[in-house]
């Protein structure tokens, strides 16, 4: 009893499933809340339509709070973005998230995966590092700014096999 209340006044429980084309718009929504440079609603459209690119939605009760995306060739992927609506980060989301894509991706033959995070993003430096990536690389001056100010990208790894 107490545990569906709890889930209730939370807003519901938090479901990770694949995204459609119906929910380009809110994923463009979310991108731009979450990132300097927003993808428009017809870049997800382009990438929810392409087999080698992976697309979850994170849902609470009917409302999508984010989404992880990753492009796949071969046995290896990039994930190329994830992002939680600001007003339900702090939660422990984004690890259910990353760690339910991660599982799809190695259900695709996916071995090996990488992404690039800016530096100074503490919260997604520790999402990463806690969900078993390592620093393989450095990209110097990687992300431009809206203010012209330029910032570091790391490269991260992560092995499933």
């Amino acid at each position: 009893m107490m545990r569906s209340i709890l889930e209730w006044w939370r807003g519901g429980t938090a479901a990770v499933e694949p995204a459609s084309l119906r929910d380009a718009q809110r994923l463009a929504q979310l991108h731009g809340a979450s990132f300097a440079q927003g993808w428009g609603e017809s870049e997800f459209e382009t990438m929810l339509s392409e087999r080698n690119t992976l697309v979850h939605r994170l849902r609470v009760g009917r409302k999508t709070i984010g989404f992880a995306v990753s492009r796949i060739g071969a046995d290896e992927a990039e994930i190329l973005s994830v992002a939680v609506d600001p007003s339900h980060r702090g939660r422990g989301l984004s690890r259910t998230l990353l760690m339910t894509h991660l599982g799809h991706l190695a259900g695709r033959g996916v071995r090996t995966i990488f992404l690039e995070v800016e530096e100074n993003n503490q919260p997604a430096r520790r999402l990463y590092d806690r969900g078993g990536f390592v620093v393989v690389g450095r990209r110097e001056r990687y992300y431009k700014q809206p203010n012209g100010e330029q910032l570091n990208a790391l490269l991260m790894r992560r092995d499933l096999s």
